[in-house]
């Protein structure tokens, strides 16, 4: 995989190669170690597990509330900041270059926004964006330390709460959704809610797995999501979540396969609402 090179005189030893060490020095500002052990861990973990589920039920699988605040906190700080930094605030960036409305937008929705550094590197490149990261209470204290440390506390804030029920605020030209709605019992009400945020004219842009059409290309996706399948969670036929933001009332869905995206590639929907009629 041109990762490492072996040195074997006068002993064995390995080294990293550039690409490696860019991901797996923990000086390194990509650095990505934390997050792949405890990527690995969980596969592992199911692996072991799978006859005894297949055999006895899954509702095991699924933490209490708290506990589950506590960990999407943790991994906000540690192994979803790690990705973000490393992979996925430069995505976002790409994507979001590439949208005429971005360079207009003045407010952004961070949904489910993690550690929040999306929404700063966007800030980062867009001097009249302001907008709100919303997480879990526990979580969103984490994307507050970083606005914080980025300096834009008086453009961004983080907001807590649960967005399954909780107001996530309003007048919004840009929505960035990343990996969050596999978590929403109710996607059409969440969607309906969403399309009530965003102003007339805004942009979607809507990143999650999708199990593909193609087996080979499937395989991809189900070998990490098997487990979050096996929980509950929603992770959509190819083409179905691009079917419920339409029926939501956005428009002129377009839709971006297999983009580099930590863990696994993911299928990216840009959606619009419509402009008021003048």
């Amino acid at each position: 995989m041109d990762l490492l090179e072996r040195e074997t005189t006068p002993a064995l030893r390995y080294r990293n190669q550039p690409v490696a060490s860019g991901y797996l020095d923990a000086q390194s500002e990509n650095y990505c170690g934390d997050a792949l052990l405890f990527r690995h861990r969980i596969v592992r973990q199911v692996g072991a597990q799978l006859g005894e589920l297949v055999r006895h039920g899954t509702s095991a699988l699924m933490p209490d509330r708290a506990k589950l605040q506590r960990g999407w906190a943790q991994a906000a700080r540690v192994q979803i900041a790690q990705e973000q930094r490393a992979v996925t605030a430069d995505v976002a960036r790409e994507l979001c270059a590439r949208l005429p409305q971005f360079q207009h937008a003045r407010r952004l929705l961070d949904l489910g926004g993690g550690p929040g550094l999306v929404a700063i590197a966007l800030a980062q490149i867009q001097s009249a964006l302001t907008g709100v990261v919303f997480e879990y209470p526990q979580a969103a204290a984490v994307a507050q330390e970083h606005i914080d440390s980025a300096g834009l506390s008086s453009r961004l804030q983080a907001i807590g709460g649960d967005l399954n029920s909780d107001d996530f605020g309003t007048d919004y030209d840009l929505v960035w959704c990343s990996s969050v709605l596999h978590f929403v019992a109710d996607i059409p009400a969440v969607l309906q809610r969403l399309y009530r945020a965003m102003r007339p004219g805004g942009v979607l842009v809507c990143c999650h797995a999708e199990v593909l059409d193609d087996a080979a290309e499937a395989k991809h996706i189900l070998q990490y999501y098997l487990y979050m399948r096996m929980q509950g969670r929603q992770v959509w036929p190819q083409g179905k979540l691009a079917q419920a933001l339409a029926h939501a009332g956005l428009i002129n869905v377009q839709t971006l396969q297999q983009v580099r995206f930590p863990v696994t590639p993911l299928t990216v929907l840009i959606a619009h609402k419509p402009r008021a009629n003048p």
